[in-house]
């Protein structure tokens, strides 16, 4: 015979299991409060860089949409990796006159209480187009940002990288370098002072060719343990396969041979997942992998999620494979 202890509790695990039920009926969240969920924020949108500034996390990705479509960027900001603002219009065609479609590919750097907004417009397929890679600049990391040179930093092809997927790296000496190239070519290159234009290497060459096996566009760069890793995207960006791989060297400028592949399509969650960023907490050995993924439900090449999930490292210091979840990751305030 029950107890009348016996009898509350399965009547409060009734209850318990019919609310559930009702909340999933009635299309409201059942996932714990404290994990982010997969994408972190809604609307289409890839290529995400991820960085934090002071006690804020921020994700600055492209507008996925056709490509006369993609004229602005929007960008979003978290205090603990769960709640996400978006600051819409940070930058768009109306202010950086030269670039009329296209816009992609963000990354962002602060120096000397400025931020400098790296970006590709047009998508040039020659050095007879106007467009390639620009800068602008705001006072914000919310902007509003503003064309700092009223032309492209680079627009030309060198060593046969398309001008896109820029990536801004400054190294542990106070180097600047921008990181960047599309058609399966990866360009290193060091920013003078102000980023007006760059400074030549010592052989004189002012873009050096870094491109590793199976690199095909959208480079990453970050420091670790006194090392170098670079992580870059494979693959079609509209196909199931786009995926991540990742070299280490001791240098900046490599040479970086391919160790494995770490992130990539499950076919029970999502495909295409690439084109990623890495935020690293500071002081602690936590690393996020930013990245988007297109949904199952989702044929349209531009039907593209922004998602976070945790990225670890084995004893050698190598990357672990990235799991992709639906449940995202934990809170994490910065404060």
């Amino acid at each position: 015979m029950l107890t009348t202890l016996h009898r509350l509790t399965a009547i409060a695990l009734l209850a318990s299991s019919c609310l559930a039920t009702l909340a999933a009926e009635d299309g409201a969240p059942t996932a714990p409060e404290t994990l982010s969920g997969n994408p972190v924020f809604d609307g289409w949108y890839a290529d995400p860089e991820g960085i934090i500034f002071d006690d804020t996390y921020w994700i600055y990705p492209t507008y996925s949409a056709p490509y006369h479509e993609q004229t602005f960027f929007d960008c979003f900001s978290s205090k603990d990796l769960l709640t996400w603002e978006k600051h819409s219009r940070i930058l768009d065609t109306e202010r950086v006159k030269w670039a009329n479609r296209a816009m992609w590919a963000p990354s962002i750097i602060e120096k000397d209480g400025r931020y400098f907004f790296f970006f590709g417009a047009n998508d040039i397929q020659s050095d007879d187009a106007e467009g390639g890679i620009g800068i602008a600049v705001a006072e914000n990391p919310a902007g509003p940002f503003e064309d700092y040179l009223g032309k492209p930093l680079i627009d030309k092809f060198h060593n046969g990288a398309q001008p896109i997927d820029q990536f801004a790296f400054r190294d542990q000496d106070g180097t600047y370098y921008l990181i960047y190239g599309g058609w399966r070519h990866c360009n290193i290159a060091k920013l003078n002072s102000d980023f007006t234009g760059f400074i030549p290497f010592a052989n004189g060459e002012i873009f050096r060719e870094i491109t590793p096996e199976g690199y095909v566009e959208g480079p990453f760069m970050f420091q670790r343990g006194g090392k170098y890793y670079f992580m870059w995207s494979e693959g079609g960006w509209t196909g199931p396969d786009y995926s991540v791989a990742y070299g280490i060297a001791d240098s900046p400028l490599g040479p970086f041979k391919r160790i494995n592949k770490v992130l990539q399509q499950d076919p029970k969650i999502a495909t295409g997942a690439g084109h990623h960023s890495v935020i690293h907490v500071p002081d602690t050995d936590d690393y996020y992998a930013v990245y988007h993924r297109r949904p199952l439900t989702e044929t349209d090449g531009n039907s593209r999620v922004t998602c976070i999930d945790r990225m670890e490292f084995d004893e050698n210091g190598h990357i672990l494979p990235i799991r992709i979840t639906n449940e995202g990751v934990a809170k994490h305030p910065l404060e």
